[in-house]
């Protein structure tokens, strides 16, 4: 499996000839935003900065779009989209935080890899069921940079909650990076520029925070 990110919560996830893109950006965002062929896109809100499926096809590749909460079966990867609360500002608002709107939270299997991508959460209080359905995390994407989403803080105490093996960070400043890094005791860790992983790599590994830069 190998994983590059991409900026604000856009990942390309890539296993053999399958490609899943989660949450591209759109062309109507002030972030870039980047084109790749997927065969699925995993769409966690309904927001520019995340709802960009137009760029996650590429000439007579489309790609299968998932947009909520939800069980999936799409060639031979399991999705489950799990719903959550996010209070990301709508575009142009200025705000620092929005009313509250529909989060879906994603658990991919693939490979043998139980991925957990949170999208823009806004409050670690998630409910029971979708709680309950978070389970052995392998990779977990969980979102730092406050703004409507959860901040580094509270981010990095709601990631260990979940025992996964490694944390990815996603939609971050510098300031945020250093405090979410500093609340996991991994402060100067270098950034890499893509994550190639199996099954095995995991083993004895509990809460490991990688960092990825922008493609």
């Amino acid at each position: 499996m190998i994983i590059t990110y991409q900026g604000v919560q856009n990942f390309k996830v890539q296993f053999g000839d399958t490609v899943l893109a989660f949450d591209p950006v759109s062309k109507n965002s002030k972030h870039k935003a980047s084109s790749f062929g997927a065969d699925i896109a995993l769409v966690s809100l309904n927001h520019p900065d995340m709802n960009g499926i137009e760029q996650a096809s590429r000439g007579e590749k489309e790609a299968f779009v998932i947009q909520g909460p939800g069980e999936y079966e799409v060639q031979g990867v399991f999705i489950k989209g799990l719903p959550s609360v996010s209070l990301y500002p709508s575009t142009g608002s200025g705000q620092v935080g929005g009313e509250e709107k529909t989060n879906t939270i994603y658990t991919v299997n693939l490979e043998n890899i139980n991925l957990c991508f949170l999208g823009a959460l806004g409050d670690a209080k998630i409910p029971n069921v979708t709680k309950e359905s978070i389970d052995g995390v392998d990779i977990l994407f969980v979102p730092i940079g406050g703004n409507g989403a959860l901040d580094a803080s509270e981010a990095y105490k709601f990631a260990v909650s979940l025992e996964p093996s490694i944390i990815i960070p996603m939609n971050y400043s510098a300031e945020s990076l250093k405090s979410f890094l500093k609340e996991g005791s991994a402060e100067g860790l270098k950034p890499l520029d893509k994550l190639t992983i199996k099954k095995k790599d995991l083993e004895g590994k509990e809460g490991e925070v990688i960092v990825l830069d922008a493609q």
